[in-house]
């Protein structure tokens, strides 16, 4: 939910490129007015013919700057004023165009122009067909802005006007108008970087089996959302699950417990937050089959295993140790001390505990968690995951907090 007044006092300049997405831009116009912040709009050419420049000003209640080439305008330094305006740039859509000319340093219109000129923080909302934003040059000039730390708020998977479906989509207004938010609005996280892994990992016996378990990364991924919700830089570090990553997140995808382990140390550098919700598997076997197994009806089938890196002790124990190190531990009995075992033996700063088995916590939408510290307990009672995600970045926050001022 976003208050009333979230961006009271605002000055947001809004770009519309042509696709046929720019429909949306009248909505999210609308929105951002509702919640208190003053709109501008400057439109390209292919813009207008999607969405005329009248109802984007009777939506805005401020004239539409269309032309870069205005004599009137411009004999003003209409861009610059435009430029130096804004609080905050959003390109929505963005076309690959756009996109190419903005990663280019290209002024040849309006908005590419004002950007240019501008020193106000920049976020794009790409919309495109799914293979104009799959092409190698799209995703080059997304790279080089993304370098260059320009905000990319998606684009989402789904159908498309042109009738294909992939990725490509402009994200949905309320999405955009929250990952705005999360920049606009400092959270108690801003400036701080939260690295998660998330969950389960694959051992491979041979090239279509593996060792796993039932994780669904569900609670990784709604920690994710969460840490990210609070202003964090977050990068999320997953094991095969069939989810999507939240928006404006960096996403590593890996698969065994080793790839998960170097995935880590490679980015621990800088972290101030590790969380380790990944259920990381505890063993690999020792060699497995470059091919097939076959099915033998008179043997059995035995399988040495060896133990994985443990990854939360890597982390624990790094020279570049995270100022607050958080594990998790599923247990099906005797939660409280073999999670409390767990926090002391692999020298964590916390740790959030809970109950699986019998349809409890591992692919389920709720969970509950019991979170111990030094000296300190807290019960996070059943509720759906992000409730519970959302409740544990707090008091991670707030623990992080506490260790920093003493």
């Amino acid at each position: 939910m976003i208050e009333n007044n979230a961006f009271h006092g605002k000055r947001i300049l809004l770009g519309i490129t042509g696709s046929i997405a720019a429909y949306k831009a009248a909505d999210l116009v609308r929105r951002l007015k509702e919640h208190g912040a003053e709109v501008r709009v400057m439109m390209s050419r292919g813009a207008t013919q999607f969405i005329t420049p009248l109802t984007m000003q009777t939506v805005s209640g401020n004239p539409v700057s269309l032309n870069f080439f205005d004599a009137d305008e411009e004999a003003a330094m209409g861009h610059i004023k435009l430029a130096r305006w804004a609080d905050w740039i959003l390109i929505a859509p963005a076309t690959a165009d756009c996109l190419a000319k903005l990663a280019h340093g290209l002024a040849d219109d309006l908005i590419s122009t004002v950007c240019l000129a501008s020193e106000a923080p920049l976020m794009v909302a790409p919309a495109m067909n799914n293979k104009m934003w799959t092409h190698s040059a799209t995703q080059q000039n997304c790279q080089i802005l993304k370098q260059r730390d320009v905000e990319f708020i998606g684009p989402e998977s789904g159908d498309q006007a042109c009738g294909e479906q992939g990725e490509g989509r402009l994200m949905a207004v309320d999405t955009m108008l929250k990952h705005l938010l999360t920049k606009i609005q400092p959270g108690p996280l801003t400036g701080k970087k939260v690295v998660i892994t998330a969950g389960p990992t694959y051992e491979a016996i041979d090239p279509v089996r593996f060792i796993a378990n039932r994780s669904s990364g569900k609670m990784g991924y709604a920690l994710a959302q969460a840490a990210a919700e609070a202003g964090a830089d977050v990068t999320l570090i997953s094991g095969p699950v069939a989810l999507t990553a939240p928006i404006g997140i960096t996403f590593l995808k890996v698969e065994t417990a080793q790839q998960m382990y170097d995935a880590v140390m490679s980015h621990l550098a800088q972290t101030t937050v590790f969380i380790g919700c990944a259920a990381v598997a505890d063993y690999r076997p020792a060699d497995p089959a470059p091919t097939k197994l076959k099915k033998s009806a008179k043997d059995d089938l035995s399988l040495q295993l060896r133990l994985n890196p443990d990854i939360i002790t890597a982390v624990a124990s790094s020279g570049e140790r995270p100022e607050l190190v958080v594990g998790f531990a599923a247990e099906t009995d005797d939660l409280q001390h073999y999670a409390q075992q767990k926090l002391q033996h692999k020298g964590l700063d916390m740790i959030a505990a809970n109950q699986v088995g019998d349809g409890l916590a591992f692919g389920q939408d709720n969970n509950a968690l019991e979170i111990f510290w030094e000296g300190g307990h807290k019960s996070l009672l059943e509720a759906p995951k992000l409730e519970i995600a959302r409740e544990l970045i707090t008091l991670i926050t707030e623990r992080y907090h506490a260790k920093n001022s003493i």
